[in-house]
């Protein structure tokens, strides 16, 4: 009896260190999927500006990881509780790793970046030729050159990106449905909640190592190491700079593929947690899985499917959690996709800025309340009910708070014949005719580069040209222009490059926006796993993984793909000015109408979060009708997973008195 109990508690020892060694996994598949998300979101401006394309088609790259994802998820979700779930994860996680390999390539196989300008003129950077000269000719307006104009055109590297994020899409799949449903398999049914709040904060450190790296690659200049940075006339802050996005990528595929390791070495099923020390229950479901193995082979892995599919489509406040989720993600894609994009348009700070504070502000809040919503519902073993009306709420308290950050504003930046006259008075349509005035008419100016000055009278000009300056000195980013016929200020007229700063009120409207933001943060990450909680509650055991899998299905679909793209269109209409190509071709946004575009970033995403709350209350109003009289603890979703667990107990109770009952009291017993 000593060597059986021996026996027993080594087995229980070794299933509990491999629950803990797939949750450690597991976590670290998390963050290194998070790192590559969180990575790729933050480098969209850079990649818009590398390609020289518009935000609608930035956003439909972007989306292209839904698309990825979406061929599999159903399948993987069903089929791969069928097979050997780690490996399944492991593989995804190879894959993930190819698919960010991918995205790197076009920066090996593209000539270096051009930016356009007027002031590198043959690398003499002491040449005045790009002032205003009357009479003169301007040696860097577009060309119509028949080569340079065909080599534009068949520029579409981009396309290497949208493929490589599509592979990353793919691998992406079987990590969240595999993973929770092992953990909601094996796990004790207290402690799942804790684990799977465990395991959503490997999905916030991730992003938080992201957005560290992309803050870093985005200062690092796109070519450096084959060119000479000195040389450039252009900061962080400009819109015609591009980081080194390519090398993040590098270093995310092979993050990802050395978390695929451990997967490999991991076992398909484990003992339910608390139950390896009894003998016969582990006896019991070693008998159940072999009766699972013949069946499988008899019947085949697919007969359950559509009943499964039937069962969920027939569960209302599964499908009403569904209907939740697509609406909040529309919002919440397109509020995280272009944050970056928003801070350096909004506020005037450069992308690399933009995306370390997003990281800093926001990650360790959502961190925090990920943990403590985990706490909360293993301390007081909160009901599916319960965590219903928190999530609700709490959504709801921060839905509320959201609302200030309208108040948090910086005007559009003045340049002069977009949104501003020579006179300093705003305007409100842009005019081609009006870059051009009485000051500059005859200096043979290029009317459409985008090669900013910002005059000594704090406003701001398309060009040197344009502004009426006839001479210069000093060279690369410290050169100053002076003489300025169209800057009108006492004395001598200069300006210098880059537009002008907004001013310190609008460092401190940014100040408030990302204190209020880490705030919404915290309560909203407060709501998440609660939320989750009922997700996962309110479906049969057996349907958890292809019921996950489906409810990420939904939210790609109808949120993850569609909404960069329509944002992303919907932030090219508030363009102001557009990049000039070689052949004079539309290239990225250099300028946008900082008013509408916080209007639509801010407003689109309030309006759908608002109509999400209609099908919420209805959640609500099934649980509480679904409460059975007498069932005190119980709610509605929760029904299932009670008389499961009951059952269990209840056959734990029989195989311990089994022990003491003679055999005639055994069979009257059964």
């Amino acid at each position: 009896m000593g060597e059986t109990e021996k026996r027993i508690e080594t087995h229980r020892i070794r299933c509990l260190s491999k629950l803990k060694m797939f949750l450690l996994a597991i976590t670290c598949a998390f963050v290194s999927k998070t790192l590559s998300g969180s990575y790729m979101n933050s480098m969209l401006t850079q990649i818009e500006r590398q390609f020289n394309i518009p935000t609608s088609l930035v956003g439909f790259i972007n989306g292209s990881f839904e698309i990825g994802n979406l061929l599999l998820i159903i399948f993987v979700s069903y089929f791969g509780t069928k097979l050997h779930r780690p490996i399944m994860i492991g593989i995804g996680c190879v894959v993930m790793g190819l698919g960010c390999f991918l995205k790197s390539l076009p920066h090996f196989l593209m000539n270096q970046y051009e930016y356009e300008s007027t002031v590198s003129v043959s690398g003499n950077l002491s040449s005045n030729s790009f002032l205003c000269m009357e009479n003169g000719t301007q040696i860097l307006r577009p060309t119509q050159d028949t080569s340079e104009c065909t080599k534009e055109v068949k520029s579409l590297m981009w396309v290497y990106v949208l493929v490589g994020n599509i592979v990353r899409g793919m691998g992406e799949t079987p990590i969240l449905p595999l993973g929770i449903s092992y953990i909601e398999d094996f796990a004790k049914f207290e402690n799942s909640p804790l684990y799977i709040g465990l395991v959503e904060t490997g999905a916030i450190i991730g992003p938080l190592i992201g957005l560290l790296l992309a803050s870093f690659c985005a200062n690092v200049y796109v070519d450096t190491g084959f060119v000479n940075t000195d040389d450039l006339i252009i900061t962080p802050t400009d819109t015609r700079w591009v980081g080194a996005w390519w090398f993040g990528f590098l270093i995310c595929a092979g993050v990802n593929v050395l978390t695929a390791i451990p997967f490999f070495f991991l076992p398909n099923t484990l003992p339910k947690e608390g139950l390896e020390n009894n003998a016969d229950i582990v006896k019991n479901e070693n008998e159940d899985k072999q009766k699972e193995e013949v069946k499988k082979e008899k019947y085949g892995i697919t007969k359950d499917f559509l009943p499964f599919m039937k069962s969920l489509s027939c569960n209302p406040i599964y499908m009403l959690f569904i209907l939740v989720s697509v609406i909040q993600f529309n919002a919440f894609v397109n509020m995280i996709s272009f944050m970056p994009k928003y801070l350096e348009q909004q506020y005037g700070i450069s992308s690399s800025d933009a995306i370390f504070l997003m990281g800093i502000y926001n990650l360790p809040p959502i961190c925090i309340g990920y943990i403590i919503g985990g706490l909360i519902m293993k301390k007081f073993k909160i009901t599916v009910k319960q965590a219903a009306h928190i999530g609700c709420w709490l959504s709801l308290l921060e839905y509320l708070l959201y609302f200030l950050s309208f108040l948090m504003t910086c005007e559009n930046s003045s340049v002069v014949g977009i949104n501003t006259s020579y006179e300093g008075i705003p305007q409100d349509l842009y005019v081609e005719n009006d870059i051009f005035a009485d000051c500059n008419v005859d200096c043979n100016c290029p009317s459409k580069i985008w090669d900013p000055v910002c005059g000594n009278n704090g406003l701001s000009y398309l060009s040197a040209c344009l502004a009426g300056c006839e001479t210069s000195i000093g060279t690369g980013i410290n050169m100053v222009f002076q003489n300025c016929s169209c800057i009108q200020t006492p004395g001598n007229s200069s300006a210098v490059l880059g537009l002008c700063d907004k001013g310190p009120d609008c460092s401190l409207m940014l100040q408030y926006f990302l204190i209020l933001s880490a705030m919404s943060s915290f309560i909203y990450s407060l709501a998440a796993i609660p939320g989750y909680m009922v997700l996962l509650r309110c479906m049969k055991s057996e349907e958890k993984s292809l019921g996950v899998g489906l409810h990420t299905f939904c939210t790609r679909v109808f949120a993850g793909i569609p909404a960069p793209i329509y944002f992303g269109a919907l932030m090219d209409y508030t363009c102001l000015h557009w990049g000039t190509l070689k052949c004079g071709e539309s290239g990225a946004c250099r300028i946008y109408d900082s008013t509408t575009f916080r209007y639509i970033y801010l407003g689109l995403p309030a309006a759908l979060r608002g109509s999400s709350f209609v099908p919420a209350l209805i959640i609500l109003i099934l649980l509480r009708k679904c409460h059975l009289p007498g069932e005190n603890a119980s709610s509605g979703t929760e029904l299932i997973e009670t008389k499961v667990k009951g059952k269990e107990n209840e056959c734990k109770d029989i195989y311990q008195k089994s022990t003491v009952l003679k055999d005639d009291e055994l069979k009257t017993k059964l």
